[in-house]
């Protein structure tokens, strides 16, 4: 029995159309807006990821919550940086979402300005605004300011269009300054800070 040339292609039409189908509720939710956290819900995570510093960390994500509304992501991780002059930042956690699911991230970058010391941190950082869970894989600037000796707790803003990275960190070491840079995200590790 022979397959004419038309039976073929609706043959090759069926399969194409069935693997489109299996392959869309994967994108679809890759695709997916995550959803928003509350004011509680982030104190409560930050009270169990950096210990007692609860307080300041209401306070700063009262005042964040107020210009941009709930963050709908949030990463915990850890990073060190050192400056002098130009300096650089690395780190490495992992990103929650409500609906998206979680997302392992790396963060590195460069700076530059009146800065000076070397910190290691925990850090905890806020995202307001991300479309979908891959849209954190950019860069976003801003201006950081540190002025701590042996530990401090420090609030951040970095953009990108309408996406704002909030990073708090919690850190030892001593640092004095005020930086211009920005952090690259990325889904692997790396050491080039550009």
């Amino acid at each position: 029995m022979s397959v004419s040339s038309s039976s073929r292609r609706d043959l090759l039409r069926l399969a194409a159309a069935t693997a489109a189908s299996a392959a869309l509720p994967s994108l679809a939710r890759a695709a997916q807006r995550p959803e928003t956290y509350t004011s509680g819900e982030i104190v409560e995570n930050g009270h169990h990821f950096f210990g007692s510093i609860s307080r300041g960390l209401a306070e700063g994500l009262e005042r964040a919550n107020k210009q941009w509304g709930k963050p709908n992501a949030y990463i915990l991780g850890q990073e060190a940086g050192g400056a002098f002059i130009g300096g650089v930042r690395y780190g490495e956690g992992t990103m929650f979402t409500r609906n998206a699911g979680q997302k392992r991230v790396y963060w590195q970058g460069p700076s530059i300005g009146f800065d000076a010391g070397a910190d290691g941190d925990r850090t905890m950082m806020l995202v307001y605004n991300l479309p979908d869970v891959e849209a954190i894989y950019r860069r976003y600037a801003g201006v950081n300011g540190s002025a701590y000796l042996v530990g401090g707790l420090g609030f951040t803003a970095l953009n990108n269009d309408d996406v704002i990275v909030m990073p708090v960190r919690s850190g030892v070491g001593a640092r004095l300054g005020v930086a211009l840079g920005y952090l690259k995200f990325t889904p692997d590790s790396t050491w080039n800070p550009f």
